[in-house]
């Protein structure tokens, strides 16, 4: 187990070192990397169901009449439509068009949740407080409540009936995707997200502290005849890739746009005014942009983050994220950054690997959709 003095430790640390987990240090948290191992947790979630701590994740409070429009100035997507029980994807974007980061926005009963990057968390909380909103109050929780994700095909199945009220059961399975509820699951009070980062089915559990090692345990008691799983951060990165979403620091950053990594579908321009509305608007009339693209490679040789990628001899990009892709059968896949018409599906680009190109295309994203 590797940690360190100055990591902090979420209210499952325990559990996890229970469990086997392997710890590692991230983004100011000791995180379990695995447990039985990537591949099996892989399996777990797109096969049946996976468990995952993502307390890690800043989760900041926001309350106030004001605090729909307030956020629709400083992000790309709509926030002031959401309707309560709503969750919605957002980025928060500079004055040039990049990525501050990409968060979850949930609209409560008399709250929202907003949810952001672990890594994200302190530049996110001063921007939010050096552009306060009038009538908005603003309320830090990032460590002092727990995240809780079931993520696979069995998720519904195994969460139901550990809901109190059989009315609240019916909802659940009734519930739309990018939506929540407030219930009781195994006896802790709950918002019940239907969110996720796996590209399957799943929900999200937002409790407090004291409420999280009872409902970790009782989820892993519930889903252990249907062969629930435990998984870590190893697990994810590799289903969020296969998924198509993108990773802050990857596919998005301060320099990349959101029309540059993909997400030009959140983009509103329907807006009045948002933060770095006129810098995208002028991005996407010149369309000359480099962007995002996925890739198959050829053979099996991985490709790694920062790794020189061609279209015919020029260098047009650089990989983003790469991994083996179990539910493409191994396949090697990867993100890269490139030129626009080395982008296009279809292109053959080369990407070298310590010191030799190897073969790859651009092929859709994303590279796996669940099956319906």
């Amino acid at each position: 187990m590797t940690t360190t003095a100055q990591n902090r430790r979420t209210a499952l640390y325990d559990e996890h070192v229970a469990l086997g987990g392997r710890m590692v240090p991230f983004a100011g948290f000791d995180m379990p990397v695995q447990y039985a191992g990537i591949l099996k947790e892989h399996d777990a979630v797109r096969k049946r169901a996976g468990l995952f701590d993502l307390s890690h994740m800043a989760q900041f409070e926001l309350s106030g009449e004001g605090v729909g429009e307030w956020a629709d100035r400083l992000t790309i997507n709509n926030v002031a439509s959401m309707k309560p029980w709503q969750a919605r994807y957002n980025i928060f974007t500079n004055e040039g068009g990049g990525a501050h980061d990409d968060v979850l926005f949930y609209r409560l009963a008399e709250r929202w949740l907003l949810v952001v990057n672990a890594a994200n968390a302190q530049k996110m909380w001063g921007l939010l407080n050096e552009r306060p909103g009038s009538g908005v109050t603003l309320r830090n929780r990032h460590g002092d409540s727990t995240l809780i994700a079931i993520q696979g095909p069995l998720a519904a199945t195994i969460l139901a009936p550990l809901l109190a009220a059989p009315e609240d059961r019916e909802r659940l399975q009734a519930m739309r995707y990018y939506t929540c509820l407030q219930g009781t699951v195994a006896g802790a009070s709950a918002i019940i997200a239907r969110t996720g980062y796996t590209g399957e089915d799943g929900f999200e559990l937002f409790l407090e502290n004291a409420d999280a090692p009872s409902v970790w345990r009782a989820l892993l008691t519930a889903g252990k005849p249907v062969g629930l799983e435990p998984a870590g951060l190893g697990a994810r990165d590799i289903l969020r890739l296969e998924a198509g979403m993108p990773l802050y620091g990857h596919e998005l950053s301060e320099d990349i746009s959101p029309l540059a990594a993909g997400q030009a579908w959140a983009v509103k321009f329907s807006k009045p005014e948002f933060t770095g509305k006129a810098a995208l608007e002028a991005q996407a009339e010149r369309d000359d942009y480099d962007r995002t693209a996925g890739i198959l490679l050829d053979g099996r040789v991985p490709a790694r983050e920062g790794y020189p990628v061609y279209f015919g001899e020029e260098r047009v990009g650089e990989v983003k994220s790469a991994s083996l892709a179990p539910a493409l059968g191994n396949k090697n896949i990867a993100t890269v950054y490139v030129r626009k018409d080395a982008a296009q599906p279809g292109a053959q680009l080369g990407i070298e690997i310590r010191g030799t190109r190897h073969a790859a295309r651009v092929v859709p994203l994303p590279f796996y959709k669940r099956p319906k």
